[in-house]
């Protein structure tokens, strides 16, 4: 039996643990990876989704956290950019 699964990505947000637990009373299991996870490690879980989380930095902090592009286009499923993680799919894929 294959369960619908999505990720997130943690980026620091205080709402992260929040979200998972939404998802899960929806019946949908979720699990929380570190942004530095690779491409392979993510489509091993092989999500219906993915949600990349809100975060206390700004996406132009030095050594704030970052995705890569290729994970974005990668992972190969939709994704779901809360505060943080929306600025930073914009600022990465332009």
């Amino acid at each position: 039996m294959t369960r619908d699964s999505v990720l997130i990505v943690d980026f620091g947000s205080q709402f992260t643990h929040l979200i998972a637990r939404r998802l899960r009373e929806l019946g949908v299991y979720s699990e929380i990876i570190p942004p530095r996870t690779s491409l392979a490690r993510m489509r091993a879980h092989h999500p219906k989704g993915m949600v990349l989380s809100g975060g206390p930095a700004s996406v132009y902090d030095k050594g704030a956290p970052q995705i890569s592009r290729e994970v974005l286009e990668g992972v190969g499923v939709p994704i779901l950019g809360v505060c943080y993680g929306m600025q930073l799919m914009a600022k990465v894929l332009g």
